[in-house]
């Protein structure tokens, strides 16, 4: 896809992009799985980074057939990724990315949270780390109907933005992730993160290894 000639919004990912929680997300995962008896093969959890936790034990469920409940293993999942989130102190946001949104901000661009994560954990890093005041909105892909790689979440991100697709852009760093962005025919960043370097970025429109880059791009 073209760059865009005139960029209006800007889509953020959260995890991995604004925060690296990639890490704490694993950690709760495969605590969950120990738990419930399952060996996530590294292989099958990564066609599971992007999607929303409700989705990802949706199909870890069906894939080893458990008599157990979605909804409650992400109960579950989400209560130790709480511990890891509120009991570590080098939690901290991605290199750069503070001073790309406020670059973005003070050029007068919409800027939109799309974030599989659920609302009560986007709020709880917004909440840490002052973000609100940037942001006109907020999605959880947690509401939606469909997951990343669908492209719900990001045909919605620009809606609430109010501006064509045509001058949006979207940084993520997540082969989900930037799937949903191309489905949603918006042009799509991705972003190197070293969090996640099971994940190609093949399909982005532009890969960057540093969000400092963007500040000359947009």
């Amino acid at each position: 896809m073209n760059f865009p000639k005139e960029i209006k919004c800007v889509i953020f990912d959260m995890d991995g992009v604004i925060i690296d929680s990639e890490e704490i997300h694993k950690k709760a995962y495969y605590e969950t799985f120990t738990s419930i008896g399952v060996n996530v093969s590294d292989h099958l959890y990564k066609t599971l980074t992007g999607s929303s936790t409700i989705n990802a034990f949706q199909r870890l469920v069906t894939h080893f057939n458990l008599d157990l409940k979605p909804e409650e293993l992400v109960l579950i999942k989400r209560k130790r990724y709480v511990n890891f989130f509120e009991n570590d102190p080098t939690l901290h946001l991605v290199d750069g990315v503070e001073e790309l949104i406020k670059h973005c901000y003070n050029r007068g661009f919409t800027l939109i949270l799309a974030s599989s994560s659920a609302m009560v954990n986007i709020n709880r890093v917004f909440n840490r780390f002052n973000l609100n005041q940037y942001f006109s909105a907020k999605i959880s892909g947690a509401d939606l109907i469909a997951s990343k790689p669908h492209p719900e979440i990001f045909e919605k991100a620009a809606v609430l933005g109010n501006t064509p697709k045509r001058n949006c852009v979207v940084i993520e760093d997540s082969d989900n992730g930037i799937k949903a962005a191309n489905d949603a025919g918006i042009f799509v960043f991705g972003y190197r993160n070293k969090m996640a370097e099971d994940q190609t970025l093949e399909n982005a429109d532009f890969i960057i290894d540093d969000l400092s880059q963007l500040k000359k791009l947009i």
